[in-house]
């Protein structure tokens, strides 16, 4: 039998129950001791299902990369100890909330989460803390270590550049400095009408007509109008809190009022609850806007790129009074990452719509009038909820920098953060190698098939 089979062996017989087990026993095994610290299959094990149950892939042979990873954390443990880092223990608690929260929300609840990992919540939860714990020491020495990294100064990117392959540098790719002015629909008389329109489908349904029914033919969540309106059992805390309180105080079978949300307006029945997760069933509606909307603001903006064209009125003037985009208005239009504050986007920070109305005008040129959105969705989305409230624009192409490969004298802030990425990787390299040689280590020759990222490791294995 060969290596990778025993140790394809040792995952079934670690994951699968025992004939004659309880319910929640299971066969384990040492796979590797670093100092006083042990890795049963089990860690690994689990480190699998959790990565599943959260949708994460690799392009390495997962247990090995596992492995790996588990080995290089007892070493940064250790030493963290030794410097007698603190525990976050805020940080830890809302971490294993959210991984709960997410792994119940995947796997439908805690029935289904304990048969998956094979053990009971209470445990689940304490194996999760330690992990959590274990990171927190991790990361505080990770950071004490790259704390000793001092800032790279001018000679220090210079040398970089003169010892660096070209073809290795960064490239940068092409960005844009935009400004816009803005017009937004008429949203209270769109908000009314789509009320109406929901208070009439809840009519409908407090009369005898089937929620489901009416969600398929009326809901705008595209991911739950073909199952009726069903979202599945979840925890609260993904969903907006308006959403998930008004899900909470409902009574099965009992049809709520109307709920709104930075997604809509929703009409909700639940299905069932369990601590703070739910099922429901909710009916999704957007406001519509008119063609007249759109024809008027378009027919504005239209007016006003032709006077800023004809040089009546710079640019920065008429956005200052005519758009009614806050954030952009007071500053003459012009725009910004929400996110890092940058006034400079690259193309993949773009709302598609916006990317296509600038994508072929040069420096100083103004977009026609386009359909687009802003910012006042989640940055994440949950379900298939749509980010993000319609609104009418034209886009001025202040400057495009175009995509090049960085240099001392452009990009000077960006080789600085590579340098400096590069010598803090040098430094937690150099730490592992050090401790990987200091540090009585062994591993199980059941791994000796792997491809780990550390030639190191190559001298652990037992015989």
């Amino acid at each position: 039998m060969t290596r990778k089979a025993i140790l394809t062996l040792m995952v079934v017989m670690a994951a699968c129950f025992t004939a004659k087990a309880q319910k929640y026993n299971y066969v384990d095994k040492s796979v590797a001791v670093v100092g006083n610290e042990v890795i049963l299959i089990s860690d690994v094990e689990s480190s699998v299902k959790e990565r599943a149950a959260q949708g994460l892939v690799s392009d390495r042979n997962m247990r090995c990369e596992i492995l790996e990873t588990l080995l290089e954390s007892k070493l940064f443990l250790m030493q963290a100890r030794i410097d007698s880092l603190t525990i976050n223990q805020d940080n830890v608690e809302a971490m294993l909330s959210q991984r709960l929260d997410q792994f119940m929300t995947a796997l439908g609840g805690q029935q289904q989460l304990e048969e998956y990992f094979g053990k009971p919540l209470y445990r689940l939860r304490q194996d999760l803390r330690q992990q959590f714990e274990d990171m927190s020491l991790t990361q505080q020495e990770q950071a004490e270590i790259v704390k000793k990294v001092p800032d790279m100064t001018p000679f220090d990117v210079k040398e970089y550049l003169d010892t660096v392959d070209t073809k290795n540098l960064p490239i940068v790719p092409i960005k844009y400095q935009l400004s816009q002015i803005c017009l937004y629909p008429d949203r209270d008389a769109a908000n009314l009408a789509v009320r109406e329109k929901l208070l009439e489908l809840r009519e409908r349904i407090i009369n005898g007509e089937k929620f489901s029914t009416l969600a398929r033919m009326y809901s705008e969540d595209p991911g739950t109008a073909r199952r009726g309106g069903e979202l599945g059992m979840a925890s609260k805390s993904i969903y907006w809190p308006v959403f998930s309180d008004a899900a909470m105080a409902l009574k099965p079978g009992v049809i709520s009022q109307i709920v709104e949300t930075p997604d809509g307006f929703h009409i909700i029945e639940v299905l069932e609850k369990n601590g703070d997760m739910f099922n429901a069933r909710h009916i999704l509606m957007k406001p519509q806007y008119t063609s007249e909307d759109k024809q008027k603001a378009f027919k504005t903006l239209d007016s006003l790129r032709t006077e800023i064209l004809n040089g009546a009125v710079t640019f920065q003037m008429a956005a200052s009074f005519y758009s009614q985009d806050a954030p952009t208005k007071t500053n003459g239009g012009q725009m910004a990452d929400p996110n890092t504050g940058s006034a400079y986007f690259e193309i993949d920070q773009l709302k598609p719509e916006d990317y296509k109305a600038i994508k072929d005008l040069k420096e100083g040129e103004i977009s026609m009038p386009v359909e687009s959105t802003d910012n006042e969705g989640r940055p994440d989305q949950v379900k298939d909820f749509v980010v993000g409230k319609t609104n009418y624009k034209i886009i001025k192409v202040d400057k495009i920098i175009p995509a090049h490969t960085a240099s001392f004298e452009s990009d000077f802030p960006q080789l600085q953060e590579e340098v400096k990425r590069e010598k803090q990787q040098a430094a937690i390299d150099e730490f592992l190698e050090k401790k990987i040689k200091d540090t009585r280590i062994v591993i199980d020759p059941l791994f000796k098939d792997c491809e780990f990222r550390r030639s190191s490791w190559a001298s652990k294995f037992s015989e």
